[in-house]
């Protein structure tokens, strides 16, 4: 396989085409803060700032010119975000809005701790390429909210709608991206604080979430069980492209760390089997919610093919060729790659669709959004060449 031929296929898409559409498109010179809702052409179909997608830029942009892109540009783009953000963005309780209006007034309570997350990933890589300590301060504090939150049981905290009949549940989504934090808080503010966060996730990943009836990880654990709820859909529900993604998190974690071969084993099973459980073998492509026992699922879009679901699973499949040189995972990037470069990059404005049905034809041709932004595919392109260059 012709590794390096992939790498600059990957980094050419980066920089001519997905980065050059968010520069271009994406900053509100007049208020602050960024434009994420961009139709095909790039023109702005919504104002309203969702703070996840806005503190997403924050960070790939800083992840850009930590990654040897060093444009200026860059780094004026991602503090002028942060700042609006900083000023604009929290509660009196330095919890992050959910979003803001275009001027920066609060527009919907912060009842998701994601907004906490991605604040302490942008504030992190953004004191990392500046060395500002007031950037180190907000994602220390923007990380601290998110743990609590996330070991509450109650993330939404008073916003949430659930009554007394409602089963608990743990998410996935809280621990994977608490692995992921954990190891960027450590490398951007040279410390080891977070060491127990990037453990606790492991462990409710690999013992609480994965189900070893199933050789497969589910989304939704109750709280107060070690086995899956496979009397409601909720408790049924499958998200491959989480589980990717969680995977290669863990992986990146564990890479060089002493006797974690045996985590990594199981950690790589699980990538095979969640590629095999997921990938639709009418159509092709990975489904993007799923039943465990095959069941109706309450997600009417359960069957649609999304942009981020393959992003993720590229880097899945080359952390894990990288971690075990077994060329299975080399076969299913190739599978992967042939069926997302044929669907989403869009060859006429730049960027790539975010939607497709499961037939695989664009539904929607925006590309940026309340949930889609500059983030999964730079990120994807960028993680992607930079391992495939590693590669002989």
């Amino acid at each position: 396989m012709d590794w390096q031929k992939y790498a600059s296929k990957y980094e050419n898409e980066l920089m001519n085409s997905v980065v050059p559409f968010w520069e271009k498109n994406c900053v509100d010179r007049e208020y602050g803060g960024y434009f994420t809702s961009l139709d095909r052409d790039g023109s702005v179909y919504d104002t309203t700032k969702y703070m996840w997608m806005q503190w997403r830029i924050v960070y790939m942009f800083s992840e850009l010119y930590l990654a040897g892109y060093t444009k200026e540009s860059y780094v004026d783009i991602a503090e002028k975000g942060f700042d609006f953000l900083y000023r604009h963005g929290r509660d009196e309780a330095g919890r992050y809005y959910f979003a803001l209006n275009r001027e920066g007034v609060p527009a919907m309570a912060p009842y998701s701790l994601f907004s906490d997350c991605f604040a302490a990933m942008g504030g992190a890589k953004l004191y990392r390429i500046t060395g500002k300590q007031l950037y180190a301060d907000a994602a220390v504090e923007a990380m601290n909210n998110y743990l609590e939150r996330a070991k509450s049981g109650n993330s939404a905290l008073q916003w949430n709608k659930s009554l007394a009949g409602k089963t608990p549940y743990l998410s996935l989504g809280h621990y994977m991206m608490m692995a992921n934090l954990g190891l960027i808080m450590n490398e951007c503010l040279n410390s080891n604080e977070f060491d127990s966060a990037m453990d606790t996730a492991i462990d409710m990943v690999l013992n609480k979430f994965y189900s070893p009836e199933f050789g497969l990880v589910f989304e939704n654990m109750p709280v107060n069980s070690g086995k899956p709820d496979l009397d409601s859909s909720i408790g049924r529900q499958m998200n491959p492209g989480h589980v990717l993604e969680a995977m290669w998190f863990l992986l990146n974690y564990l890479e060089g760390l002493p006797g974690s071969g045996d985590k990594v084993q199981a950690i790589s099973k699980i990538i095979a089997n969640t590629l095999d459980f997921g990938w639709d073998k009418e159509f092709g492509g990975i489904f993007y919610f799923m039943d465990a026992l095959g069941k109706p699922h309450l997600e009417l879009q359960h069957d649609m093919k999304l942009w981020w679901v393959h992003n993720e699973a590229t880097l899945a499949c080359l952390h894990a060729y990288k971690a075990t040189g077994d060329k299975h995972f080399a076969d299913w990037f190739a599978k992967v790659d042939e069926y997302t470069w044929s669907h989403f990059p869009d060859p006429e404005y730049g960027e790539w669709f975010a939607y497709c049905n499961r037939r695989g034809e664009v539904t929607h041709s925006l590309k940026g959004g309340k949930w889609k932004t500059f983030f999964h595919v730079p990120r994807g392109l960028l993680f992607a060449a930079q391992l495939l260059k590693s590669f002989k």
